[in-house]
């Protein structure tokens, strides 16, 4: 089995690394749910998204933490040496439906923005083309796709980019299109907090959706060239990156246009464009958003296929997932993957808009759950560590602590929260499903 396992290629660069997190969590969160967010706490959201950017933080530092420990072996296998095979298995499993799941979203999604300029195609169609460009992709030799997704998420990170300086630019009266002080917005409306400081709690269940992703770095670890090296130092720029990424164009945005005069249905980003008189902005923004939820969901496969995987060699999948094509590709995990990928858009071409209400809130409460699953086996497994950290740390074991109760409290939020009643459901079924069969599976008396 281990020798199965080793045969996946260290092709992943420390900038291929970075910009796969990124792509999974720079998508439809940013450039059309950030609408959603604002409504919700004001322009003052950009506190819930400083807070669960230091939550990441800790988290992400977790997973550096044991990767130098524990060369070779990926955020699974931490779970698994500090609490045993049956929470892996749970966990695992849960976090291939989550990508799964964010996957049927994002080609239905990259379907929809594609009737924009193809309106006499079935969404079904182009869900089914979009699905198929991705796992075309996905069966490149790693390096390759490394390589594609570098720079499909480099398109993204570059739109955001010119218009934090474009919107800067505006906001500041360098350029035409601003009407009032930069200041206006923000204490018009009702103030920086709207609705109260405490809306940014509420807010925190819309972002951290959108933050989930991140932990994809710790499934990177078992194909990147000296993991334990270059991650300490990955991590600490892609958090001020992601962080960023989020907290100023919201700002800009807020800036710009009334927080209580934004369009749910369309992008905040194509508001503002359009605001600044710019010429086919609709257009522009809709290939960005395109390429954002395309990258989303080649983030999301190569997820799924690497804990298929790795499940496999540790026993907790069937063994025939961990088969490898010549260029070191889990082919059978991705073959399952594509089959529910199709049958995902299928199914959504009978129920999309159900299927968006049942699978929506999904991503945020799993990536919680594995969050804190990631948080509890590096405070375990610290004090048996075999050799000295390269990387701790901050504040352990406060820190660690706190950031679990925190996201513990964000968890129980989701329970009570009654638009994501059925999609908590549905997760809360598949764990207990999953326990289940893990007790089954994995008997005491097996001696694993």
């Amino acid at each position: 089995m281990n020798s199965n396992k080793n045969t996946l290629q260290k092709k992943l660069l420390p900038r291929h690394i970075s910009f796969m997190a990124m792509g999974g969590v720079i998508g439809t969160g940013i450039f059309k749910g950030s609408a959603e967010t604002v409504s919700v706490a004001g322009p003052g959201v950009v506190l819930s998204y400083i807070l669960a950017g230091l939550l990441l933080l800790v988290v992400m530092g977790a997973i550096a933490e044991m990767a130098t420990v524990y060369p070779g072996l990926n955020m699974k296998d931490f779970i698994r040496k500090a609490f045993g095979e049956r929470l892996s298995f749970v966990v695992g499993w849960l976090y291939c439906f989550m990508w799964l799941a964010v996957c049927v979203i994002e080609v239905i999604a990259a379907g929809s923005f594609l009737q924009f300029w193809l309106p006499d195609v079935p969404l079904w169609v182009l869900s089914l083309a979009s699905a198929g460009f991705i796992l075309a992709i996905n069966m490149m030799s790693v390096g390759g796709y490394g390589e594609f997704e570098f720079w499909l998420a480099g398109i993204k990170i570059a739109m955001i980019i010119v218009f934090i300086v474009l919107g800067a630019c505006i906001l500041f009266g360098i350029l035409p299109g601003a009407s009032a002080s930069w200041s206006h917005n923000f204490t018009a409306y009702g103030g920086f907090f709207p609705n109260g400081w405490t809306a940014i709690f509420p807010a925190l269940l819309i972002v951290m959706f959108s933050y989930g992703g991140s932990e994809l770095i710790g499934l990177t670890l078992s194909e990147a060239q000296d993991a334990e090296k270059v991650l300490p130092k990955v991590v600490k720029s892609f958090i001020l990156r992601v962080v960023l990424f989020y907290t100023l164009p919201i700002l800009i945005i807020c800036g710009l246009i009334p927080w209580n005069s934004l369009n749910e249905h369309t992008s905040p980003f194509v508001q503002v464009l359009t605001s600044a008189g710019l010429q086919g902005s609709a257009h522009l923004m809709n290939f960005i958003l395109i390429t954002a939820v395309l990258s989303a969901a080649n983030s999301g496969i190569y997820g799924a296929t690497r804990m298929l995987h790795s499940m496999a060699t540790d026993g907790e999948a069937p063994s025939g997932l961990a088969r490898l094509s010549s260029k070191g590709i889990p082919v059978n995990s991705l073959k399952l993957c594509a089959v529910v990928l199709i049958l995902g858009s299928m199914i959504a071409y009978v129920a999309q808009d159900n299927v968006f209400r049942l699978l929506m809130a999904v991503p945020g409460f799993v990536v919680l759950l594995v969050w804190i699953s990631i948080l509890l086996s590096e405070w375990k497994l610290r004090k048996t560590y075999p050799t000295k950290p390269g990387f701790t740390v901050w504040g352990y074991p406060y820190i660690t602590i706190l950031t679990v109760i925190c996201l513990s409290v964000i968890a129980v939020l989701f329970l009570f929260d009654e638009q994501n009643r059925i999609s908590i459901g549905v997760c809360l079924a598949i764990m207990l499903v999953l326990f289940i069969w893990s007790f089954i599976r994995f008997k005491p008396n097996r001696g694993r």
